[in-house]
């Protein structure tokens, strides 16, 4: 989620200096805005307008590309020119409209799993956006629903969802807990590190790992955030098993 300006120049900036020194890419992404929220009183933006001057920024003085959640189809028109790469949250994936305006855009775009689809249905997810664009299209794994409150990994997902595009293996949504911090979700980020390297063991094509200077006060997904002073050490451990590197 967009902070403020200074907090984002400060993630970005300090994970293209790690992401440099051990060559492999990067890509800058923050939410303008949080439109699946437990609770009605759960924080979901400083301002969409605000948000997006902040993302522009970014990408500008820092010299990275750009990512960001679109909830609805009449927002990518206005994401154009800002961002880099579109991305489908999770529970969206099956939203037909949605998928087809960004493939309208003719921008890359990332699709994240729903944590309720089938891995080989994901195919038409892909599908509905490549009707109308050849750029690349991306699926995240990000963990599927076991009972309520936890999600667990199926490592199959990977070989059958890299029939149809890449896969993007999204570190800190999968050791989620979804609705089991009273109100919000809640996670376990020692996790991270185990399910992550499986991933990397697996031959996903890159990692979606959130980050924050402060993890246990960021404004969403606290719980399960890698510490930016820790992301070096591990990246370094993805890499020594990943063929990304």
């Amino acid at each position: 989620m967009v902070e403020g300006l200074d907090l984002c120049l400060q993630v970005a900036t300090t994970m293209k200096e790690i992401t440099g020194r051990l060559n492999v890419p990067y890509i800058f992404k923050a939410s303008f805005e949080k439109a699946n929220r437990t609770s009605g009183s759960s924080f979901r933006s400083i301002g969409i307008e605000e948000s997006l001057k902040i993302l522009e920024t970014v990408k500008k003085e820092v010299g990275v590309p750009v990512l960001t959640d679109v909830h609805e189809s009449n927002q990518v028109e206005m994401l154009k020119g800002i961002v880099d790469v579109l991305q489908i949250p999770a529970f969206l994936c099956r939203q037909t409209d949605l998928l087809e305006a960004c493939g309208k855009s003719g921008m890359p775009v990332n699709i994240k799993k729903g944590q309720f689809m089938a891995p080989a249905d994901m195919k038409y997810a892909v599908e509905k956006v490549k009707k109308f664009s050849n750029a690349p299209v991306l699926l995240t794994e990000r963990g599927t629903f076991f009972g309520y409150g936890n999600l667990v990994v199926d490592y199959r997902s990977i070989p059958i969802m890299q029939e149809f595009a890449p896969v993007i293996f999204d570190v800190t949504h999968s050791v989620q807990l979804p609705g089991a911090g009273d109100g919000k979700s809640s996670g376990n980020r020692v996790m991270a590190p185990t399910l992550a390297k499986a991933a990397a063991a697996a031959g996903v094509e890159g990692f979606f790992i959130e980050t924050h200077p402060d993890p246990d006060n960021a404004w969403s997904d606290g719980p399960n955030m890698i510490p930016l002073n820790e992301m070096e050490s591990f990246l370094q451990q993805l890499l020594t098993i990943s063929k990304i590197g």
